[in-house]
């Protein structure tokens, strides 16, 4: 298992991290526009292996894409971060040129890989990736649902004060301060909806937490946030490469389902060794449905900033 991370800035190096702690891959590649930096992190990695106790090799490399040929999976962490005060969507002109050269060398070395978009605007940059790879739908995913839906974890068992171990919530959407739209009428306690311990007033400040998690993140270090973002990233790697067919939510290409079309948009999928196995179909609300309605409108409007 042949795992390349583009981009080893703070997200991507702790992608990496996480991904070799896990002891999954056989090969973690890093690889970075900016001369010695991959290697140099990589060889930092390195050298926690015998602390940790993992034996994945982790090798960096600076803009050689042929040292990423035959990954399993590619994940894109590159491009500018958020400064404070900034929106994902700010970041499109920029990303989207980077995105678009660097999957393109991607699949050009791994042509049977599957890739895994990390750069904001997360929905609008892999919705690019669609337009301009031609790898089919399953194997193209937006990572951003699984970041926010612990953010929405955080949050919720804060306001229980529970542990989190003892909560569970998702969030679907547009990966966007208001685009997301967590799912408070799936969200639950050991199996008890949280909604029988919080008000609707409390539910209410949760999900606006949730959805400025990233922006107050950013506010507070002056930069985008790196831990929790590695940390999903690397929950999706695991399941893809360990055939686990768990469930997320992931920005997906959809054709009808949920009532939109021609958009990548957070979702819940099952992942597995194929990508993107299933797309899975769960009740809303009135008020979830508009809301994601409203969210799908945005990305679209992101979407319309693409010269494709």
């Amino acid at each position: 298992m042949k795992v390349t991370v583009v981009g080893a800035g703070a997200v991507g190096a702790s992608c990496a991290e996480y991904i070799a702690i896990k002891n999954f891959a056989s090969e973690v590649v890093l690889l970075d526009i900016k001369e010695g930096y991959a290697e140099g992190k990589a060889m930092d990695l390195m050298q926690c292996a015998s602390l940790n106790g993992f034996d994945t090799k982790i090798t960096g490399s600076t803009n050689d894409y042929s040292k990423t040929a035959n990954s399993d999976i590619c994940v894109v962490t590159s491009g500018i971060p958020r400064k404070p005060g900034m929106t994902r969507e700010e970041l499109i002109g920029i990303n989207a040129g980077i995105v678009k050269t660097v999957t393109a060398n991607l699949v050009e070395h791994s042509p049977n890989t599957i890739l895994i978009v990390v750069s904001n605007p997360m929905d609008t940059m892999t919705y690019l990736a669609h337009k301009t790879t031609g790898l089919p739908k399953h194997r193209i995913i937006g990572m951003g649902g699984a970041l926010d839906s612990a953010r929405f974890k955080y949050r919720l068992a804060e306001a229980l004060e529970a542990p989190i171990s003892d909560v569970d919530g998702m969030v679907i959407g547009g990966h966007s301060d208001k685009g997301m739209v967590p799912l408070t009428s799936h969200a639950t306690r050991n199996s008890i909806k949280v909604s029988e311990y919080l008000s609707e007033e409390r539910l209410d400040q949760v999900k606006e937490d949730t959805k400025v998690g990233g922006a107050t993140l950013t506010k507070l270090l002056g930069t985008s946030a790196w831990y929790a973002p590695g940390a999903a990233v690397s929950g999706l790697v695991q399941a893809i490469a360990c055939d686990q067919k768990k469930m997320f939510p992931c920005s997906t290409l959809l054709d009808g389902e949920y009532g939109l079309s021609d958009l990548c948009i957070g979702v819940p999928v099952i992942l597995g060794k194929n990508g993107i196995e299933k797309i899975v179909n769960v009740p809303l609300s009135d008020a979830e449905k508009q809301h994601l309605a409203e969210s799908a409108e945005g990305v679209k409007k992101t979407n319309g900033l693409l010269e494709l």
